[in-house]
């Protein structure tokens, strides 16, 4: 699988149409004010990576894209129909929108196979033998093609997600979200699933994807957004945002995550924390 690089002069951010339209969004739980205002577009076909510290609210973000979470404010669009409408039919503009989590959510006691046709069958209504093939055709995307009859438990844990990939691809979405995809695998098994989403990018998918994987933001992202105290300090191309960040919160935040050996050291003399 190919891998691409985006630098200031190739970045797709100029002329792209939004698929995603976040305005003005707050989000608290309780006295918590976990997002504070984020205004953000991510054109059609984009990819946008989202990092910052723990708490920041990138995967809370993430979630009221979705509605996942209901935002305390503010508007969210995807795909031009808007989710933030109490009269919108949510369930059809989920359909567009795929998401990966953390955790794989497979069902333990379903084939690989059944756990793709399932959501298939039920949400779009699919007959047997046209979820099938639609899985049959994921599953060779995300190069597991013959475990399609294994169970979730013979899996590796980089096996499971590229399933849980394959599943929210079986569903036909414009716009996948990942909320730190590799961050519950070995790090030897991380590789797999990156590869898979390098893939979906050069393909033209629209992607969101909260990650610590800065390599695969550098090589992969169109931008890169950074977030701190749920606000958006920095968005730029990767080469501004890791590459030469303007802020000291990003520039603080890099060393740490770069450098864990100098972060420990800080620490240790007493040096501020990351968030």
């Amino acid at each position: 699988m190919s891998t691409r690089t985006r630098t200031a002069d190739t970045a797709r951010t100029a002329d792209t149409v939004p698929e995603i339209e976040i305005s003005g969004l707050h989000k608290s739980f309780g006295d918590n004010h976990v997002l504070r205002g984020i205004d953000l577009e991510i054109g059609t076909g984009e990819v946008v990576c989202v990092i910052g510290p723990s708490g920041s609210g990138k995967s809370t973000l993430l979630r009221c894209v979705n509605l996942l979470e209901e935002p305390t404010g503010g508007r969210v669009v995807v795909g031009g129909t808007e989710l933030t409408d109490p009269d919108v039919d949510i369930d059809a503009v989920r359909r567009r929108i795929g998401m990966v989590f953390q955790q794989f959510n497979l069902f333990p006691h379903l084939t690989v196979t059944e756990n793709l046709t399932l959501p298939q069958r039920r949400v779009l209504r699919r007959d047997k033998a046209e979820a099938a093939r639609v899985a049959a055709e994921n599953l060779q995307r995300v190069g597991l093609a013959e475990k399609a009859d294994a169970y979730p438990s013979s899996l590796s844990g980089g096996q499971q997600q590229r399933v849980a990939i394959a599943r929210a691809l079986a569903m036909g979405p414009s716009v996948m979200l990942f909320d730190e995809p590799t961050s519950a695998l070995d790090p030897e098994l991380v590789g797999d699933v990156l590869a898979v989403m390098r893939m979906l990018a050069d393909e033209g998918m629209t992607m969101m994807v909260v990650t610590h994987e800065m390599t695969f933001a550098r090589e992969v992202a169109d931008r890169v957004v950074f977030m701190d105290g749920g606000v958006v300090v920095e968005d730029g191309t990767p080469g501004q945002v890791i590459g030469s960040p303007a802020h000291e919160r990003t520039r603080h935040f890099l060393s740490r995550l770069l450098d864990p050996a100098m972060a420990e050291v800080e620490e240790g003399r007493g040096g501020p924390g990351p968030g």
